[in-house]
């Protein structure tokens, strides 16, 4: 793979062919042109050698790792077991913490900050909404029952006046049987010539009796119709007052769940007994993590005594220090990246190689010239520690 395959602008490579005599330079600035091409060539050069230089820093930091791993897999077995005990406590640590990472938030961060805003009161604020629906409750069945005991009042007052009508019919019915009774009795006793005393007397006494009993029972239900409207009345009243009440605690009840932006007191519990358990995990976890700087530092610090290039490193890897399949698949995976890295740098020395060598055969097609251009090759030479 060559680094300049005439990949250039077309005015580059005019260039290039005037440089080599094949066509004219063109008349203004001719040196400018030449050094301008020699430099062209350099500056590339220098731009492999830049990424060179980079990839050679990168291939020295992976074998450092490497170098790394294989002091640590030489080092005593009672030093090693010191290393594996402190990192299995940041691995312990790193999992609890990484659970409570990971865990489901059940009340929103908006719910947290207000249930910690009135984190004293709120023991008092649930209960009080508690008692208030509760009562909210209470009043809720006194006005059903009130409502229940003046329909009933109205269903017999309904029932007085019925009655009351039939009963007046029936009055009224018995005058008339008792007038054509009396009349035809008078008839029957002038044209048949007998004594109307005797039937004139059962007649009467029987409408009397029977016509007593109607009055009695009309004079009965107008008492019971006056008793039933001071009932009906009655129950107006304390609805009225109960009314009252209930729309005074509902106001109240409702208030309280908009402000708290829940449905009711259960829900309020739930998020208050949610964010206690909040503060709990939040306090285990601060306690977690600071466990786990302890143990990261103590990690550090004894790597660090056997002068590993990057100590640090390790607490993101501490399962490797525990498990031999983990290191084996770290140490793959630098191996791998090594490898790489290896076939970049020689890639990239080939690409420089090749480079130069255009540069000097620009060099001999005009002797005239080589002089600059040395300088520029001699240059690089001192810079990158390549030799012609």
């Amino acid at each position: 793979m060559g680094l300049f395959k005439k990949k250039r602008k077309p005015e580059y490579v005019e260039e290039i062919l005037e440089f080599q005599g094949e066509v004219q330079p063109r008349p203004e600035e001719p040196k400018k042109q030449k050094k301008s091409i020699a430099a062209e060539f350099c500056d590339q050069i220098m731009e492999v050698i830049k990424n060179l230089e980079e990839t050679k820093q990168e291939y020295k930091i992976v074998t450092d790792y490497l170098t790394d791993i294989q002091m640590i897999e030489n080092l005593p077995e009672p030093d090693l077991e010191k290393i594996q005990e402190i990192a299995q406590n940041v691995v312990n640590l790193s999992e609890k913490r990484d659970v409570y990472l990971n865990k489901a938030k059940t009340i929103s961060d908006s719910q947290f900050a207000q249930m910690n805003q009135l984190e004293s009161e709120m023991p008092d604020i649930i209960k009080r909404l508690q008692e208030n629906e509760k009562y909210q409750s209470v009043v809720k069945r006194d006005m059903q029952y009130i409502e229940g005991e003046k329909e009933e009042w109205r269903y017999y007052q309904e029932s007085l006046l019925n009655e009351e009508k039939i009963l007046r019919r029936f009055l009224y019915g018995l005058i008339t049987v008792f007038g054509v009774a009396i009349v035809v009795i008078l008839i029957l006793g002038t044209v048949m010539k007998f004594d109307i005393k005797t039937p004139f007397v059962v007649i009467a006494l029987f409408t009397g009796a029977l016509g007593g009993i109607l009055a009695w029972r009309l004079q009965n239900d107008g008492m019971e119709l006056k008793k039933a409207q001071a009932n009906i009345n009655r129950a107006i009243v304390l609805m009225n007052k109960v009314k009252f009440k209930y729309v005074n605690i509902t106001n109240a009840v409702d208030y309280a769940c908009e402000k708290y932006h829940v449905k009711n007191a259960y829900e309020l519990t739930y998020i208050w007994d949610q964010y206690l358990e909040a503060v709990k995990e939040r306090e285990k976890y601060e306690r977690m993590n600071e466990d786990l700087e302890f143990y990261n530092g103590k990690l550090i610090r004894q790597l660090h005594a056997y002068h590993l290039y990057d100590s640090r490193i390790w607490i993101y890897q501490a399962k490797a220090l525990l498990d031999k399949k983990e290191m084996v698949e770290v140490k793959h995976e630098l191996l791998v990246r090594r490898q790489k890295l290896r076939e970049g740098i020689e890639t990239q020395v080939a690409d420089i190689k090749r480079a130069r060598e255009e540069v000097e055969t620009l060099i001999k097609s005009h002797p005239g010239n080589e002089t600059e251009i040395k300088e520029i090759l001699d240059s690089l030479d001192r810079t990158c520690g390549l030799v012609q």
